[in-house]
């Protein structure tokens, strides 16, 4: 990410850019606050900041981890006011805290519907789970990291042509590139293998933005 005379943004650039901005909407200044603390990971802000963009215009959503539901009220933020969100969580008093941050937000209970089962099992029982049935038009990934592949090959017949697909940790705070040593089992291969298969599929137009932790942004050919 560099211009032609090869110069690199730096922290004083991202400095610059947060003073810039609109502030943070205070309710998702609230959820960080919290999710520290908690210990719960949640969405940089300035990946935060992307989402909502991407979200202008999107009507219909799917979510795979909600957690505190920062992410989802990025989305919530940004997408138009008849749009409307499907977000997947097994962790109920999770959601249950998140959907008490929507509403301070002013989200209607009626725009974001969660399911409260394990992403796959809530995919493999679309039947039960009528709200997942799609077609969705934005699709959100920030879950196990070793089920990125599947979640998205759950998702795709529920596209519709133009949708955009989001996946959030695809770099890995460096360890997917190998700037950071890994460890067995900390999700890096399958995070490299996704990013790989996501990129070289005729199916999407892809590309990786080192925003945050890494944003992987695929739009569906259909």
């Amino acid at each position: 990410m560099s211009t032609r005379d090869g110069y690199v943004p730096t922290v004083v650039d991202r400095a610059w850019i947060e003073a810039t901005a609109a502030p943070v909407h205070p309710v998702l200044a609230m959820i960080e606050a919290a999710a520290g603390p908690d210990g719960i990971p949640i969405l940089d802000r300035e990946a935060g900041r992307v989402l909502t963009a991407l979200a202008a215009g999107r009507r219909r959503i799917v979510e795979v981890g909600t957690a505190y539901g920062y992410s989802t009220l990025c989305m919530g933020l940004g997408q138009p006011a008849d749009g409307t969100i499907v977000t997947i969580d097994p962790d109920r008093s999770r959601t249950e805290r998140a959907r008490g941050w929507w509403r301070q937000a002013g989200i209607p209970d009626a725009r974001i519907v969660v399911v409260n089962r394990p992403a796959l099992e809530a995919f493999a029982a679309a039947l039960a789970e009528p709200a997942l049935a799609g077609p969705f038009d934005l699709a959100f990934v920030d879950a196990l990291k070793h089920e990125y592949g599947a979640y998205l090959e759950a998702i795709i017949p529920r596209l519709v042509p133009g949708a955009l697909v989001i996946a959030d940790n695809v770099l890995w705070a460096g360890r997917v590139s190998g700037e950071r040593p890994t460890s067995p089992g900390d999700g890096t291969d399958a995070l490299r293998a996704f990013n790989a298969a996501v990129m070289r599929d005729l199916r999407f137009t892809a590309t990786i933005l080192p925003v945050g932790d890494g944003l992987l942004l695929a739009g569906f050919r259909g």
